[in-house]
């Protein structure tokens, strides 16, 4: 029996070879849009899974009260870690972790940067990273070990024994690597390719027990059997006890394997974060594979008439209602495999390109035998969902009916049909609304003025020598005419490295717990920025050396201390008096797509890590360049010339959100393929079933145009339903987007117009072409049977 369903099955295919391939094109499509955001949220869902102990793993995060807020966030001071282990026995293991470091390895005539971190030697026990060579018991104990893996290993030894080798750091400290770590996932919330022990702080001098600075992560393993919840509360008091500045800060625990899906806080409480896009893409994968499903079921019900005299013919020869659905749903899981395969193909080809699009790469394990059980689930799935309704629809023709041609309800108002198309265009007006308010939303904050002239303007991290060459690198640089300006500064302008809200002035309230920005500067900052003055000057320490110690306002800083005349007033920041000498316009420092907050820009006397310089526009970009890497070069040869253009550095702040619209734009497009392809079927359905009437209108005179206009403005109805629907909706959805966002634009009318006229267009053309083939064809054929 299973083997004549399959031969019917495939002869029906062989058949109808426009209307299969328009099938297995439609389900293809969908299947592999969907598989392609199925792999990417089992990408994220995964990340940090791959841990053993993941469920008794937590970071320490901290809560306080600021602005009249609840402030969460990760950082902890260095005394944080040794403090729970000794006053909380519940806890197994504890770590502190340096975020990254690009430090300098040199072995012979070898130097490789690598992105690294500083760890207690508890780190590898409390996560799993597989140490290929070395015992984790002791490979970070010596304060001279190195962990490093294996990609790292191969970089700096290639294939000899790297473990019991001898490295060199920043040209200063000597290092034997102890220990070979296996390559960190990639869906890994760490990317370090060397572990330094925490040892080497305190030898270097970093380590101190100052509550105030927040500055590593905590991680810490609890026992087996331990009560988070009761633990929390217990570890809640931690600064109470010891942090006299802050008492009221918070002290607990939050689990480690969430931190990537749901890191993001509201006023203390967590409030989602990247879950929120996988979710909404999640829905959208299955929208698509359902809309693919809808295309199936549309396009089989539009043969209904050729298909009905078979049904007719076989339940006259005693066919029971049973084996006809059997018969029609094995067609469909046919089509379904077929069109799996297919939508594979499509999936291995553009994977790469997928990859590169959302910056993740991803890839398929095929060597996991669940991945084939997943596909065959999704063939059936598909098969017998997109299937069921045909299947059904087709078996339950009255033979009576069929054979005497009144089986059939054309003019029905509300048919599945119908309520199918409009459900089709209303994803897509909704998803055509988005991409352009997103898009609009990108553009408004990348014109955003930013108070500072990005262009051209460079900057580098000072490492090696440059800090001893620094005056000399200046000198050469300003006299050759290669760059206009140089300044150095604490780290890039467009991050904030330094903020508090310890900053005092004359006449603060002492309850104001307001978070002030600090950047740090040795001369010529306002000029090699191109920051704008309001009044005062800028930092010259040749002509005033005092200015070490000097400190310039931005314009909401100036309006937070309420200086009505700010020049030679002193703000007290770290027991230090800063004198102001300047204010300038109120310029990006943060998130482009927040408010302005308060920034102080303070004299030499802080530490200064990177060097900006405005290029000289005059001379050729890469001759500039190219003389600017040979003077460092001579001055700083043991390292590689590294350099950022600050507007490139300034563009990733729109990664996030330019993924976002990418994957919308591109599911979008799927989406009214998809939908046109059920258009075409139901246009195709209806056009099938007025031939006998477009012949007679045309014998009675009725012009091309006439029928194609009729035929085409109920097709144009279900679409403007569509809008009705959809309009609403997208309205809602986008302005919740969009209350994220401090500096933000305000959503437009003609916005949801150009996407119902888009949409009128798309449906039009794609039903048009039915239209005018029904209205152009001959009537003797429609009529020459009556």
């Amino acid at each position: 029996m299973f083997k004549n369903y399959l031969k019917i099955a495939w002869r029906n295919l062989l058949r109808n070879k426009s209307f299969s391939l328009l099938n297995i094109f439609g389900l293809s499509i969908g299947l592999a849009a969907t598989a392609l955001i199925l792999l990417w949220v089992n990408f994220e869902v995964g990340f940090n899974q791959f841990h053993e102990k993941k469920d008794r793993i937590y970071q320490v995060y901290n809560k306080y009260p600021v602005d009249g807020e609840i402030w969460t966030w990760n950082s902890t001071p260095k005394v944080m870690a040794p403090t729970l282990k000794k006053d909380y026995p519940e806890i197994e293991e504890v770590s502190r972790y340096f975020y990254n470091y690009n430090f300098l390895f040199s072995h012979g005539e070898k130097n490789i940067k690598g992105t690294g971190t500083i760890a207690d030697p508890s780190f590898l026990k409390i996560f799993s990273f597989p140490l290929v060579e070395g015992n984790v018991e002791t490979v970070l104990e010596d304060v001279n070990s190195l962990v490093v893996t294996q990609s790292f290993a191969k970089k700096m030894f290639g294939d000899a024994p790297a473990v019991g080798q001898v490295v060199k750091m920043d040209n200063r400290d000597s290092f034997k690597i102890s220990g070979i770590l296996k390559d960190l996932p990639a869906n890994s919330e760490f990317n370090f390719e060397y572990i330094i022990p925490w040892s080497f702080v305190k030898q270097r001098g970093w380590d101190d027990e100052f509550w105030g600075n927040n500055s590593v992560g905590t991680f810490v393993l609890l026992k087996e059997g331990t009560d988070y919840e009761a633990f929390s509360k217990k570890v809640a008091s931690l600064r109470k006890t010891y942090d006299k500045e802050s008492p009221d800060m918070v002290t607990y625990l939050y689990p480690f394997t969430r931190s990537h899906l749901y890191g993001e806080f509201n006023n203390g409480v967590e409030e989602g974060g990247l879950i929120d896009i996988i979710r909404l893409f999640t829905v959208i994968a299955i929208i698509v594979l359902v809309i693919a499903c809808i295309n199936f079921m549309n396009l089989s019900t539009a043969r209904s008439e050729k298909r009905a005299k078979e049904v007719g013919i076989r339940k006259v020869v005693g066919a029971r209602k049973k084996a006809l659905i059997l018969q029609f749903l094995g067609e469909s899981i046919l089509l379904s495999f077929i069109a799996a395969i297919v939508a594979l193909g499509i999936v291995v080809l553009v994977l790469p390109s997928f990859s590169e699009m959302i910056n993740t790469e991803i890839n398929m394990d095929w060597g996991n035998p669940v991945l084939y059980l997943y596909i065959l689930g999704v063939i059936l799935i598909t098969g017998i969902l997109a299937g069921s309704y045909p299947a059904l629809f087709l078996s339950a023709f009255k033979p009576s009916s069929v054979l005497k041609g009144t089986f059939n309800k054309t003019n029905t108002l509300v048919t599945p049909r119908k309520v199918l198309v409009v459900v089709q265009f209303s994803v897509a007006i909704i998803l055509i609304t988005a991409t352009i308010i997103i898009g609009q939303q990108i553009n408004n904050v990348q014109n955003r003025k930013l108070g500072y002239e990005k262009d051209l303007l460079i900057a580098v991290n000072i490492e090696g020598e440059i800090e001893q060459s620094y005056e000399t690198i200046k000198s050469e640089l300003l006299q050759s005419g290669i760059i206009k300006s140089i300044s150095r500064t604490g780290g890039r302008v467009t991050e904030s490295w330094s903020n508090s809200w310890g900053i005092e002035w004359p006449g603060k309230d002492m309850d104001n717990k307001t978070l002030v920005h600090r950047m740090s500067t040795d001369e010529g900052l306002v000029n090699t920025l191109g920051l704008k003055l309001k009044v005062g000057r800028d930092f010259d320490l040749k002509k005033y050396p005092t200015d070490s110690t000097a400190v310039i306002l931005n314009e909401t800083a100036v309006a937070l201390m309420g200086f009505e005349e700010p020049l030679g007033k002193t703000i007290k920041d770290n027991n230090t008096d800063w004198k102001i000498i300047g204010v300038v316009e109120d310029f990006v420092f943060n998130s482009p797509f927040q408010k302005i907050e308060p920034v102080i820009i303070q004299g030499a006397k802080w530490w200064l890590g990177t060097i900006h310089m405005k290029l000289n526009p005059d001379r050729n970009l890469a001759d500039n360049l190219a003389a600017i890497e040979s003077v460092f070069q001579e001055h700083n040869p043991n390292y590689p010339f590294n350099y950022e253009f600050v507007d490139q550095v300034y563009a990733r702040n729109f990664i996030s959100e330019k993924r976002f619209q990418k994957l919308a734009s591109l599911f979008t497009l799927l989406t009214i393929l998809i939908s046109c392809l059920g258009l075409f079927g139901l246009a195709s359905y209806m056009a099938q079933n007025r031939i006998k009437e477009i012949g007679v209108r045309k014998v009675l005179g009725a012009s091309v145009r006439g029928i194609t206009t009729l035929l085409s403005k109920d097709f144009l109805k279900l679409v403007a339903i569509s809008l009705f629907i959809a309009i609403p909706i997208s309205w809602y959805t986008m302005n919740q987007w969009l209350q994220d966002f401090a500096y933000r634009i305000e959503l437009s009318w003609w916005v949801f117009a150009l996407a119902g006229l888009l949409a009128l267009a798309i449906a039009f053309i794609t039903v048009s072409y039915q239209a005018i083939k029904a209205a152009r064809s001959n009537p003797v054929k429609s009529l020459r049977t009556e």
